[in-house]
Order: structure tokens, then sequence, then C-alpha cells
């Protein structure tokens, strides 16, 4: 029994975290309302992606959960570029929209890249814009794309000391892995970028005293890959053979070694909506101002 409660010690409440973060984003929403403003997030869904039809349900029931001003708008797989493009610039144009996103992948006949670009940067709540991607980089963010968001949020809330630690991020997506480490970075943590091509990955990551793992491969890291007590992240969400879902970190093998660790589930997929959450009511407040 002793050592099942040193264990949940160790483990990042991903869901209990997020629930705490609603609530107090309610509270948000409640004084917004008052000032006549309701959060608007508009989420625009193409095609027949089953992981994106879940994923949007969830947006849809967290934005409702917190009395937003929320629409799903699906488009069949047939729709153009123009008519997505002209669909983007009327919630542009819309004040009672302060989020607009666009689920990914798009099918293969509109340009992914043609479409963020469309979106209003002060509306970008995934932070995909080149224009919030610039200003991360430059260390003045206004969106910060929300998978890193969340993460952040978890090391404040367990008191993960980032300043003058090593870190690691596996994985170089435009997504997690580069805004992650520059997060990090900004927050004086020393980063290392490591992914694919990287020799003597296993040693690099033993060397880390916080680990980020986004590579999309099932239980990758194992625990003669991480350092005694570090911190490790797990963003990955793959699914076996009989349909249980499981992160890119070896989880029962992990949590031994592991100071502190996320699970999957429950771990950074709730801190994501939630942070998504954070930027449409961060840039309904904007509004006001």
């Amino acid at each position: 029994m002793e050592s099942d409660i040193i264990n949940s010690m160790k483990i990042i409440d991903g869901k209990a975290l997020a629930e705490k973060m609603q609530e107090e984003l309610k509270n948000r929403v409640i004084k917004l309302k008052e000032q006549g403003i309701q959060p608007g997030l508009a989420v625009i869904l193409i095609g027949e992606n089953p992981a994106s039809q879940v994923y949007v349900r969830n947006k849809e029931r967290v934005a409702a959960k917190l009395g937003f001003k929320s629409e799903v708008i699906r488009l069949p797989e047939t729709t153009s570029e123009a008519e997505l493009l002209e669909l983007i610039e009327s919630f542009n144009e819309d004040h009672s929209w302060h989020g607009i996103l666009v689920q990914l992948p798009l099918p293969s006949h509109i340009s992914e890249e043609k479409v963020l670009l469309a979106i209003s940067p002060e509306k970008d709540v995934d932070g995909f814009h080149p224009i919030n991607m610039g200003k991360l980089w430059s260390g003045a963010p206004l969106m910060i794309p929300s998978t890193p968001a969340g993460i952040m949020e978890m090391f404040r809330a367990y008191n993960v000391e980032l300043a003058g630690k090593k870190a690691v991020v596996v994985g170089r997506s435009n997504i997690v892995g580069k805004p992650m480490a520059q997060l990090m970075m900004m927050a004086n943590a020393t980063v290392t970028i490591a992914h694919s091509r990287t020799e003597n990955l296993s040693e690099l990551t033993r060397s880390a005293d916080i680990l980020v793992v986004a590579i999309g491969q099932d239980r990758f890291i194992k625990a003669e890959d991480v350092k005694e007590g570090a911190t490790v992240i797990d963003v990955g969400m793959n699914r076996d053979e009989n349909g249980k879902l499981h992160g890119d970190v070896d989880f029962e093998q992990v949590k031994e070694i592991a100071g502190l660790i996320t699970p999957v589930p429950g771990g950074v997929g709730p801190m994501t909506i939630t942070m998504l959450m954070e930027q449409t009511v961060r840039a309904a407040e904007a509004s006001v101002k």
C-alpha cells in the first residue's frame, strides 16, 4: 500500500490539473459576460477523419462546459480551398469570435500553409500562424501551441525547477518539439532537441533532468533511457493491437525510475484542450481593453 502512495505522488495528474484550471476559467468567463462579452470559439472540421472527430467533440464539450459561444462547422471532404479561406475570413471579421481553429490534418487538395496564414494571428488559438511562431521564438509570445503551454503549466503546478537544468526534447515538430524547447529555454533551462537522426539518443536522454518525448512511437523510451529522478513528460498517443492507449514512454518501466511522470491517458491530453480554452479566454479579455 505504501509503495502505491509513493508511486501516486510521482504521477503528474493532468486530468485533475485541467479540471482545476477549467474552474478558474469559468470564473473568468463569468466576469467577461458581466462586461457583455462571451468568449467565442469557432472550430472548422473538414472530412471524416475519426481521430479529428474525437478531438473536435472534446473541444466542443469543454467549450460548452465553460460557457463559451462555440460552433463547430463540419464541412465535406470535397470543400474547396477557396471556400475554406472565405469562411475563415468571415470569422476573422466577426468580433464575436475570439478564437478560430481549423482541425488538422486537411485533405490533400487544401494547402495547410495557406489556411494557417489566413487565420488572424490574434484569433489563432492553436498558435500555428508564422507570426505567432516568430513571436514565440523572439521571446515575446502572443499565442502558444497548446500542448507545450499545458506542459509549462504542469511544471508550475508540480514545482519543477527549470532554471539551470538540462532538458531534452525528443521530437522536432512545429506543434510540440520546437515550441517546447523555446518555452523551456525562456525559463532558463539548457535545452537539447533530439530527433530520429540523433546519434546515441539513449546517452542523451539519460543526461536529462527534464525529458519531453513527442515522437509518436509506442513505448519507445525505456527505463534504461532515463536518469533516476528525472521529470518525464510523455506527449505520445499510440494505440496497440487491442486498441489500448500508450505513450511514447514505457510507463510501467519508467515510473520506477522517474521523479515525476505523466501517464497516458490522463496526462498531457486534458491540459492541451484546457490551454486552447485559456488562450480563447485571453483573446476575449484582450478585446475588452
